[in-house]
C-alpha cells in the first residue's frame, strides 16, 4: 500500500507541477524580502514563512505554501466561523491547507480555474469549505465530498 501511496503522490505532483512552479517563483521573490523556506513532510510541501505580502494566513500553490506567520500550526477559524454562519471550534491552518495540497495533487492545473469558478477566497468556496471540514475531521478533504 505504502509504494502504491507514494506512486500516487508521484504523479499527482507532476500533475499539479505547473501550480507548483508558480509558488516556487513567488516564494522565492519573497526570499529577497525575508521570508524562509522549509520542507514540511506531513503537508508534502515546501512552505515560505514569513511570506512578506498578503492580509496574513497562508496560501497554497501546489506542493508550496506561502505563509505570513512564523508558525503553520497556528489556531484559526473557518470560513463559516469568521462570516458569522455559526460558531465552530478552531482548526489548525497546516492541517487547513495541507487539504488544498491535496486537492492541487488531484486536480493539477484544473484546480485554480475551478478554484475560482467556485467563488474564490470565500465561505462560499466548495475548496475552502472542504479544507475546513478536513482541518476539523482529518477527512473530507474533496471538494465535492458530503464528508
Amino acid at each position: 500500500m505504502t509504494m502504491l501511496r507514494n506512486v500516487a503522490l508521484a504523479l499527482g505532483a507532476l500533475w499539479t507541477l505547473p501550480n507548483t512552479l508558480v509558488g516556487l517563483l513567488l516564494g522565492a521573490i519573497g526570499l529577497a524580502f525575508g521570508a524562509h523556506a522549509h520542507w514540511r513532510g506531513r503537508e508534502l510541501a515546501l512552505v515560505f514563512h514569513r511570506w512578506p505580502w498578503g492580509p496574513g494566513g497562508a496560501i497554497t500553490f501546489g506542493n508550496v505554501i506561502l505563509h505570513t506567520g512564523d508558525d503553520l500550526d497556528a489556531p484559526c477559524v473557518t470560513y463559516a466561523h469568521r462570516a458569522g454562519h455559526g460558531e465552530e471550534a478552531p482548526i489548525v491552518l497546516a492541517d487547513h491547507e495541507r487539504a488544498h495540497v491535496y486537492q492541487y495533487l488531484a486536480l493539477g492545473p484544473l484546480f485554480l480555474p475551478l478554484y475560482l469558478l467556485s467563488g474564490g477566497i470565500s465561505v462560499r468556496n466548495r475548496f475552502e469549505r472542504a479544507a475546513d471540514r478536513y482541518a476539523s475531521t482529518g477527512r473530507g478533504w474533496w471538494p465535492w465530498s458530503s464528508t
